[in-house]
């Protein structure tokens, strides 16, 4: 990621700055709590493909700068909210927010959040722009709870479980990128040329990032390894290998995923299912077709612009982190 960063370092700076500025209140635990997840996000993966399609679309000025700092409220306050739902106890390799402050004031310091993003759209001028991230705000809340509505789901098919992590995480990365190429004026094609890019791109993060939970340290997820496996999650890794382990496991998977009846080893017992046969293998494939699909949106724009090749490379480093 290191050419894109580079290429966005001025803008990502004037987010920052944004961002700083607008998270501040006088409810002293508003600013307080909000620092202690947002000052923990090292890359701000969502407002860069914000400024990078912008830069892309031949943005000039600075419009994008406001959309990019809405952008990663909106996904801080999710992740706040989703923290307190999942009962997580880490979050970018720090406790928990709702673990120091308290479940209520993290829902609430989120609604905050939620209210700073649409100052910020609103700021930014563009009803298309402000349209897309609202829907995209809906469309994030829908997949959370269809996720809770199929957990511990040992049958749930592999389309549902990618409609759930399209609308529950790649669709803030489809509108970070479509939003940022509306503010720049860019074509009806290269719009939808990037939302599809955001979105194929997410869909591999989050497929890396389920792998990582079988098989990463604290250090790479930022969490605890094998949260989603105690939480019950049917993540694809899981699924894959409940239906390749077949009956001989079937009560393996009934009591510690279905019934979250847990002992001491099953998580290891559960990683080492999913890595002998292939469920980990045939996730970072799938992965893999999908940042190859996303680079491939980017042909809608020069290959002289030096803002293509980066986002190339994003989609590289997607699934780079496991392999």
């Amino acid at each position: 990621m290191d050419g894109l960063m580079e290429l966005a370092q001025p803008d990502m700076a004037g987010v920052d700055a944004l961002i700083r500025d607008r998270m501040q209140s006088p409810v002293a635990v508003i600013p307080a709590l909000a620092e202690h997840l947002i000052g923990g996000s090292a890359k701000r993966l969502r407002p860069l493909l914000t400024i990078a399609a912008a830069r892309l679309s031949g943005a000039q000025d600075d419009s994008c700068l406001k959309l990019a700092a809405a952008v990663e409220f909106i996904h801080t306050a999710t992740l706040l909210h989703d923290d307190v739902v999942d009962s997580s106890e880490l979050r970018r390799g720090k406790v928990a927010a709702h673990l120091i402050w308290g479940a209520p004031a993290s829902v609430l310091v989120g609604d905050f959040l939620f209210a700073r993003a649409f100052e910020l759209m609103v700021e930014a001028g563009s009803m298309q722009a402000l349209e897309i991230l609202a829907r995209a705000s809906r469309v994030i809340a829908e997949g959370e709870v269809l996720q809770l509505t199929r957990a511990h789901d040992l049958n749930l098919h592999q389309d549902m479980y990618l409609e759930i992590i399209k609308a529950k995480t790649a669709e803030l990365f489809a509108a970070a990128a479509e939003a940022g190429a509306v503010s720049a004026g860019a074509s009806p094609e290269q719009c939808l040329a990037l939302r599809k890019y955001g979105q194929d791109l997410g869909v591999a993060f989050q497929l890396v990032d389920d792998s990582l939970d079988y098989s990463g340290v604290s250090k790479d997820l930022g969490k605890n390894p094998g949260d989603d496996f105690r939480e019950g999650k049917a993540t694809l890794p899981l699924l894959l290998a409940i239906a390749r382990t077949g009956a001989a496991e079937k009560a393996f998977w009934d009591r510690a995923v279905a019934r979250l009846e847990q002992a001491d080893g099953d998580f290891e017992r559960a990683r080492d299912l999913i890595t002998g046969v292939g469920a980990l293998d045939a996730t970072l494939d799938l992965a893999a077709d999908y940042a190859g699909k996303a680079k491939g949106e980017l042909a809608e724009f020069p290959a002289g612009n030096s803002w293509r090749p980066a986002l190339e490379d994003l989609a590289d480093f997607a699934v780079s982190r496991l392999r």
